[in-house]
């Protein structure tokens, strides 16, 4: 083990969206500035993971977040998407990671260094919840922004998870480009509409 080792801590944001991209984050906290408060994004207020978000930025030793576009998500399937992404958001770390924490029970075959994968690491690792927390608000961002680009679904509410007024949505307006056109209920429609 690396003395000071640089523990680089790993997760996304959107696999079961029917729209909008996937996001990763990596993050290597700092020892010396710890940020109080972290845990799994999914665990913690809209408030508190805004509030956190700037902390995790400013004192972070190195953090990069990517985002997988609908596209990449279709052409490689969301479990390759997500591993891809990983080891973009891995790799983006200025200064590299010694080791990767990864969120799930799978490791990306292509990871920059070596990694660990941690089932619920999200709410056990301090590096992996900072992760999870910069993945998340940067997708919510992203698909409140979306919400006037492509008004009618309702994107800044349900954020492109398949919620029963999504769904209807979909049906009435048809996909728009931030659809992911291999997901089951966006798939079906398109195929529905080949059909006439």
């Amino acid at each position: 083990m690396v003395k000071n080792a640089l523990i680089a801590g790993v997760d996304e944001a959107g696999r079961g969206p029917l729209a909008g991209p996937l996001t990763v984050a990596a993050v290597i906290l700092d020892p010396q500035r710890p940020i109080a408060g972290l845990n799994d994004s999914k665990k913690l207020s809209e408030k508190k993971r805004e509030a956190l978000y700037p902390q995790i930025i400013e004192r972070a030793l190195a953090y990069c977040v990517i985002v997988v576009l609908p596209e990449e998500i279709d052409r490689l399937n969301i479990f390759q998407a997500t591993m891809a992404g990983m080891s973009r958001a891995v790799a983006g770390l200025t200064p590299t990671a010694h080791s990767a924490l990864i969120d799930g029970n799978k490791l990306p075959k292509d990871l920059p260094c070596p990694g660990r994968a941690i089932v619920g690491g999200d709410a056990l690792e301090p590096a992996i919840s900072a992760a999870s927390i910069l993945a998340k608000v940067t997708r919510d961002r992203l698909m409140i922004d979306m919400e006037s680009t492509h008004p009618g679904y309702g994107f800044a509410i349900h954020k492109g998870y398949p919620t029963p007024a999504h769904l209807s949505a979909l049906k009435l307006l048809g996909p728009c480009v931030q659809h992911r056109r291999s997901f089951a209920p966006v798939k079906v429609l398109l195929d529905q509409t080949q059909l006439f």
